[in-house]
């Protein structure tokens, strides 16, 4: 079995205080990917930037405190790439790509589109989801198994988030936003989670931090594992970590069975 576990920590020193090395040594992911980690490597511990018994790899912002991603391994990849090549994308450190043999894994924290009336970066990310997708199709013309995971800061459908209707002007669930990730299955890609669980309500990833919102469960699904249609046999279990706490997103996993 192979666990791989992603996460938006909102900040990993944060999180650290808050018990993020504990939880990584009980759960034992054998992959984990983190999102808007908002820290350089030289700004961690030793502890944080090479866990005991992980391999690990940061992929930080030039802006201080922002965005930036990793990936912790307890298996060490053929080959890792910070980045998809494209310095716009790479300079705010959104995305790692690790290949394992079985399948190539990409852990990518997409970006916000900003708020509304304007949503001034909602080009910006919508230039990276199309680029995202290039690059996926690329490794599966190649004939490669294709995970990718991550925040993807857009909620898909009705089900996917407490309030569809308040928020339909709001970056995250705006039409041109949700269509991408149509297009994403339109393409093949699988929607793990919901394809097992296609009517379960509530089922959130996210909550803002203002308003007791995850108490009252008030939240969206921005945090998915896609797994191109040639893994699906592999599949053992999709799920939504809502019980694991240390930031405003929970951790979402996804168990693959390659019978060795």
């Amino acid at each position: 079995m192979l666990k791989l576990f992603t996460w938006n920590v909102n900040g990993v020193r944060a999180a650290q205080r808050k018990g993020f090395l504990d939880w990584l040594h009980s759960e034992q992911p054998d992959i984990l990917g983190l999102c808007e980690t908002k820290a350089a490597p030289e700004q961690l511990d030793d502890a944080l930037r090479q866990p005991e018994g992980y391999h690990a790899w940061w992929a930080s912002a030039e802006r201080k405190g922002y965005s930036g991603t990793a990936l912790l391994s307890r298996r060490e990849p053929r080959r890792v790439e910070l980045g998809l090549g494209i310095e716009e994308y790479d300079v705010e450190g959104r995305t790692i790509v690790a290949d394992y043999d079985d399948f190539v894994l990409i852990n990518a924290y997409f970006p916000n589109g900003g708020p509304k009336p304007q949503h001034p970066r909602l080009d910006y990310k919508m230039r990276y989801y199309a680029d995202f997708l290039r690059y996926c199709e690329g490794l599966r013309a190649d004939g490669r198994r294709v995970v990718f995971c991550g925040d993807v800061n857009t909620s898909h459908r009705p089900i996917d988030l407490a309030r569809p209707k308040a928020n339909e002007k709001n970056t995250g669930f705006l039409p041109v936003e949700r269509a991408w990730i149509d297009e994403v299955i339109a393409a093949g890609y699988v929607d793990i989670f919901r394809a097992r669980n296609p009517e379960l309500e509530g089922a959130y990833s996210w909550w803002s931090m203002r308003s007791g919102a995850r108490e009252r469960n008030v939240g969206w699904r921005l945090d998915y594992f896609f797994i191109s249609p040639d893994l699906l046999d592999h599949v053992v279990d999709a799920a939504i970590r809502s019980d694991v706490h240390g930031s405003d997103h929970c951790p979402v996993s996804l168990t693959l069975d390659f019978g060795d």
